[in-house]
C-alpha cells in the first residue's frame, strides 16, 4: 500500500504518478560503500520511496567522517556505518525494508551481496572494488550507477545500462591501481559527496522510472569551485567488456568452490523469492506437499538428464526434494555437467514445517 500523503509531491509529478510510485516501492537497489557519496545516496532514496535497499560497508563511523557523512553523528563513533546508516534511513521512512552487509565487498562474497539486486550504486573510493563492481555487474546484467570525488570535483556516470558501456570502457584498468588518491589522502569540500551523491540517486530515480535520458555512455564532470559542469561522451569497448565477462566468471568460479552446497530452510525460502535463481523440485508429480513459490519448476530427477540443455549454465539453482538425498545426486550430476552455481535444500521439504 503506497502512502500517498508521504509522495504526494513526487506522484503528482505526470512522469511518475501512481504506478511510478509502486515502481520505486518495488525496485532493489544496492548501494556499496556508505561513506561520503553513499550517505546523500541512501537518504534520497530512502525518502523517495525506494522499497528494498542493500547497504555495503564494513567500516566504522570516524570523526573525521562527520563533516560531510550526514547520516552519522558524534555518539556514532566507533559503530557500524553499515548498521548506523540502516537504523538512520528507517527513521527517515519506516516503509523502507533495508538488509545489512557489515563486510566490505570482495572477491569472496560479490556474487552472494548482488543477489536478485536491480541497480548497484557504486559509493566506493577504492579503485580494485570498481573493477571488481563492474566485472561482477556484467556478468549479472546490472547496471551500474558511479560517482568519485576529489577535493572540489566529481565526475558521475552510469555503466551497463541496456548493455551500454561499462567502466572499463571508460577507465581501461593499469597495474598502478592505488595510484589514485582519496579524500583520506588529497582531501576533500564537505559538500561535494553530498552533491554528487544527489546526483547518483537521480540517476538510480530515472532507471526505476524509466524517464529522462541516463547517462550512460556520458561521464559528467562537476567542477563545485568554479560551479562548472561538462559532459563527456564515451564509448562501449567490446574488448574491455570481454575482460570483464572473463573476470566476473573467474571469480564465479572461485566462489562456486567455497560455497556451501548444503543450504538451511531460511536461505531456501529467501531464494525462492529471488528472479534471478531457479529452484527445481526434483521429485515425481504426485509427490506432497507441494512447495509453489513463482521462480519454483518441476523437473522430476528422472527427466533431468533430458531437461539439461534447457537450463542455463550461468543461472544460479537449488535443488530440493523430499529428505535431500536425491536433490544431493542431482546437485553432484548438474556440477559434472559445468553447472557451478547449485545448492540444495539439505534436509529436503519435510524439514520445512507447512
Amino acid at each position: 500500500m503506497i502512502n500517498t500523503t508521504r509522495y504526494a509531491r513526487q506522484i503528482i509529478l505526470p512522469e511518475i504518478g501512481i504506478l511510478g510510485q509502486q515502481k520505486l516501492q518495488n525496485a532493489r537497489v544496492l548501494v556499496i560503500g556508505a561513506g561520503g557519496l553513499g550517505c546523500p545516496v541512501l537518504q534520497n532514496l530512502a525518502t523517495a520511496g525506494v522499497g528494498f535497499i542493500g547497504i555495503v560497508d564494513g567500516d566504522v563511523v570516524e570523526e573525521t567522517n562527520l563533516h560531510r557523512q550526514l547520516l552519522y553523528t558524534l555518539k556514532d563513533c566507533g559503530k557500524s556505518k553499515s548498521v548506523t546508516a540502516a537504523e538512520a534511513i528507517q527513521e527517515l521512512n519506516p516503509d523502507v525494508k533495508v538488509r545489512v552487509f557489515n563486510e566490505f565487498f570482495k572477491k569472496e562474497n560479490a556474487f552472494e551481496i548482488v543477489g536478485d539486486y536491480q541497480i548497484i550504486v557504486d559509493c566506493t573510493d577504492t579503485i580494485g572494488i570498481r573493477y571488481l563492481i563492474n566485472d561482477v555487474s556484467i556478468v549479472k546484467d546490472i547496471p551500474v550507477v558511479y560517482a568519485s570525488i576529489y577535493k572540489f570535483e566529481g565526475q558521475v556516470s552510469v555503466f551497463n545500462y541496456k548493455n551500454g558501456p561499462s567502466y572499463r570502457c571508460l577507465f581501461p584498468q593499469t597495474e598502478s591501481l592505488g595510484s589514485v588518491p582519496n579524500c583520506v589522502a588529497s582531501g576533500v569540500l564537505g559538500v561535494l559527496p553530498n552533491t554528487l551523491g544527489s546526483f547518483q540517486a537521480t540517476e538510480v530515480l530515472k532507471i526505476i522510472l524509466e524517464i529522462g535520458k541516463v547517462l550512460s555512455g556520458k561521464l559528467l564532470l562537476y567542477d563545485g569551485l568554479h560551479y562548472q559542469t561538462q559532459l563527456i561522451d564515451f564509448n562501449k569497448n567490446p574488448a574491455a567488456i570481454e575482460e570483464a565477462i572473463a573476470n566476473g566468471l573467474m571469480i564465479l568460479q572461485q566462489n562456486s568452490n567455497i560455497v556451501n552446497e548444503n543450504i538451511s530452510v531460511a536461505t531456501f525460502i529467501e531464494k525462492c523469492r529471488q528472479d534471478n535463481c531457479l529452484v527445481i523440485d526434483i521429485r515425481e508429480d504426485y509427490e506432497e506437499p507441494k512447495w509453489e513459490a513463482p521462480n519454483v519448476v518441476n523437473i522430476p530427477i528422472s527427466s533431468l538428464e533430458n531437461y539439461r540443455n534447457q537450463l542455463n549454465e550461468n543461472k544460479e539453482i537449488v535443488l530440493f526434494c523430499q529428505s535431500g538425498q536425491r536433490s544431493a545426486l542431482a546437485l553432484a550430476y548438474l556440477k559434472k555437467e559445468g553447472f557451478i552455481q547449485l545448492s540444495h535444500l539439505e534436509n529436503g521439504i519435510e524439514s520445512i514445517k507447512i
